[in-house]
């Protein structure tokens, strides 16, 4: 059976501009194109797909992926196993700080009482989490220039970048129902790139491995969400298209 596009993009929940973005970058290929043209997906192409999106979920960058599915040691019985084995411990990770979240109700109706260290239990966030993610993904030197900034801002400094960044939140959360790829977003999202460069030095793959985060990590999704529902989902697939608009302007250049 031969699926078009938009019949894929309706069975896996993503849009049109996603694939047309996989298959740009070579992730994605349909297996044909009719005679008008238009990109015609086989079951396989399905398959694929699946598992490009299980390891999205997981925190594994475009490239990452493609380098996966692209081995030709890759089985997709392994790694369905070892995907169900992550999220089973990230599932559990969840239910214990729900199971937390549920005492600490009852002990603030008076139902039942907490100790302090009962308060934290299934809560890990030693060793700044932030900062570890960062350090893992772009290295030392990025994370101890940031640092250093902060280090260095006066309090009208911050001021000052903190109304910026909520006039930027705003912004693009007034867009976050347009596609992430059309010219408007993408010029949001160029602005947003901007602007954290107040705060550290981003390359393209650190500025992707962000968008990433803002998804994926549960703590960024709520914080960016609380300007607009779904802006999180949004700027991760706009910041996702924009470096690979990037990349593809740098090859061009070469």
């Amino acid at each position: 059976m031969a699926w078009k596009v938009k019949e894929v993009s309706q069975l896996a929940g993503i849009s049109i501009r996603t694939l047309h973005h996989y298959d740009e970058r070579g992730l994605l290929k349909p297996q044909a194109l009719s005679e008008a043209g238009y990109r015609l997906y086989a079951d396989t192409d399905l398959e694929r797909l699946q598992q490009i999106l299980f390891f999205r979920e997981l925190g594994f960058s475009l490239k990452e992926i493609g380098r996966i599915l692209d081995n030709p040691a890759f089985d997709r019985l392994e790694a369905l196993e070892m995907q169900r084995r992550m999220l089973t411990d990230k599932m559990e990770s969840t239910r214990r700080m729900i199971a937390n979240i549920d005492r600490t109700i009852q002990h603030a109706k008076g139902e039942i009482t907490m100790t302090n260290e009962q308060r934290f239990e299934g809560i890990d966030f030693t060793n700044d989490p932030y900062e570890q993610e960062a350090r893992e993904r772009w290295g030392d030197a990025a994370v101890d220039d940031s640092k250093e900034r902060l280090a260095t801002r006066t309090p009208q400094m911050s001021a000052k970048l903190q109304r910026e960044w909520e006039e930027r939140m705003r912004a693009l959360a007034e867009v976050r129902r347009e596609d992430p790829a059309s010219p408007h977003a993408q010029q949001q999202i160029g602005q947003w790139y901007t602007f954290l460069h107040n705060f550290g030095t981003y390359s393209y793959e650190a500025f992707a491995g962000l968008g990433q985060m803002y998804v994926q990590d549960e703590r960024f999704a709520q914080n960016i969400d609380k300007y607009g529902v779904g802006l999180a989902a949004f700027m991760s697939e706009a910041i996702d298209v924009y470096v690979g608009n990037q990349g593809i302007r740098d090859e061009n250049r070469n």
